[in-house]
């Protein structure tokens, strides 16, 4: 009768210490900056800019985005008909 009691224990201690893993966890937060700015007014090092846009060029801006896009959609890149 002592061994089915050793093993429930063991059981029960297992169980115990799977359910407490999860207690453990730091919390997270957003380490993102929030930018007041719109897309299109770009900002920052030129490295990072698509060569022909200025900053405040919001037509251009989505042009880019519509010609990115575009590229990315594999029944344009194909020709699919």
């Amino acid at each position: 009768m002592a061994r089915p009691l050793g093993v429930f224990s063991v059981a029960a201690a297992w169980a115990l210490a799977v359910s407490l893993t999860g207690c453990g966890e730091k919390p997270q937060t957003a380490t993102q900056r929030k930018s007041d700015v719109a897309a299109a007014q770009g900002g920052g090092p030129a490295a990072y800019m698509a060569s022909g846009w200025k900053a405040g060029d919001a037509a251009g801006w989505e042009a880019h985005l519509k010609t990115r896009s575009q590229s990315q959609n594999e029944y344009a890149r194909l020709g699919a008909r």
